[in-house]
């Protein structure tokens, strides 16, 4: 009896033991490592935590700071709150990350920025695979304002910023769309007088817009395509880029980071610059191009440029716009690219008669492999136009 009791005893204090414990605690320190190995980070970079403390499903980091590596010098983050942690395979889901605000000082400028936030956060167990498994991933992640004063006078502030991330189906593609909102400046605090003079002559004092870029990542191809990143400031214009390429895969991206690496270490910085050089020479053979596009669309700087610069050179905005038209063929022909030449000549005819917008694209029939673009370049430089399926619009 006594052996029996002594038996039911012990299982019911191994029964409140296990209630009263998680049958898994999570691993502070492990999940901090795992996030610095998925932003390729060395042992003693990325995020470096003064303490960790784990709470249930929740993680915080005490007076931490980002290590970007020895001569790339560290930046405070102070706390940082991860909720809703859960171990998944070896890897790690963060339901929500907050960062503390920002305030930096440093002579007289103060830097600062608040309600940093990230959620659906995926810390990957292992990098060295080719699937968005291997990947840090997040759904969202959302900064508040942020603003530079110097001598506590504003000197530039973004209102707020986002960038939303969405997995295909299949795990093989991420979308990404980012949206910076407010984007202020004040001009009139630059102090070289004579770009401070010039600003004046064109009548604009401060700058008012936002940015935006979206695209998508394709891992298998690694078919890199930023549909549009577009700078958009009022009175000014609007510029817009995009381009695809492919080959940008993760072992691509994993080489690179290597050889910034190897760089990095190398105490000879001339040696170590003409390694690297070589061996993004060596990286760029994996690429391949599909198409580019930059374009703009005027807001009123056009004309107003045209006046400025016609001063200063003794003329009217009108009369320097003539000789640009007159002087653009006689330019482009000592490059031998004929086709281009008058396409181009008469863009530029067009959008300085009426400035709207000018648009320059590259699609070429078939994806052309990079080494074949600088190949043409150095033997052939009047044939990639045609190579890359170059033409030029205005107004459209």
């Amino acid at each position: 009896m006594r052996y029996s009791s002594t038996i039911r005893l012990l299982a019911a204090g191994t029964t409140l033991i296990a209630l009263g414990t998680p049958a898994l605690a999570l691993d502070g320190n492990d999940l901090v490592k795992k996030l610095n190995i998925a932003l390729y980070m060395q042992q003693g970079e990325g995020i470096v935590p003064g303490s960790v403390e784990v709470n249930g499903s929740n993680v915080t980091l005490r007076n931490s700071r980002f290590e970007a590596g020895a001569s790339q010098g560290g930046l405070p983050l102070g706390t940082i709150e991860m909720e809703g942690v859960e171990e998944d395979a070896g890897g790690y889901t963060i339901e929500t990350v907050t960062f503390e605000n920002v305030d930096l000082r440093q002579d007289k400028t103060e830097i600062s920025a608040s309600d940093i936030v990230m959620s659906g956060v995926t810390v990957p167990a292992n990098t060295t695979g080719n699937s968005l498994d291997s990947v840090l991933l997040y759904d969202e992640a959302t900064t508040g304002p942020m603003a530079i004063k110097v001598d506590g006078k504003s000197v530039a502030s973004i209102g707020s910023s986002k960038l939303t991330t969405d997995v295909s189906d299949d795990d093989k593609k991420i979308s990404f769309d980012l949206q910076v909102a407010d984007i202020k400046a004040d001009l009139a605090t630059i102090d070289d007088p004579a770009t401070k003079q010039t600003i004046s002559d064109l009548g604009i004092t401060s700058l008012d817009g936002k940015v935006s870029m979206t695209g998508s990542w394709d891992l298998e191809p690694g078919t890199l395509a930023i549909e549009e990143y577009a700078f958009d400031f009022a009175n000014i214009g609007r510029l817009d880029m995009a381009f695809s390429l492919s080959g940008y895969t993760l072992d691509f991206v994993r080489s690179a980071n290597e050889t910034a690496r190897a760089m990095e270490a190398n105490p000879n910085k001339e040696q170590a610059e003409q390694a690297a050089n070589l061996a993004m020479l060596g990286l760029m053979q994996r690429l391949t191009f599909n198409s580019a596009m930059i374009s703009f669309a005027d807001d009123g700087i056009t004309e107003k440029a045209l006046d400025v610069v016609g001063k200063q050179q003794g003329t009217s905005g009108d009369q320097l716009a003539q000789m640009i038209k007159a002087m653009t063929p006689i330019v482009l022909a000592q490059y031998n690219i004929p086709e281009l030449q008058n396409a181009l000549s008469q863009a530029v005819n067009t959008y300085l008669d009426n400035p709207g917008s000018l648009t320059i694209t590259a699609q070429p029939p078939s994806p052309v492999p990079f080494p074949m673009i600088l190949g043409a370049g150095m033997g052939a430089p009047n044939t990639l136009p045609q190579v890359l399926g170059v033409t030029v619009k205005a107004n459209d």
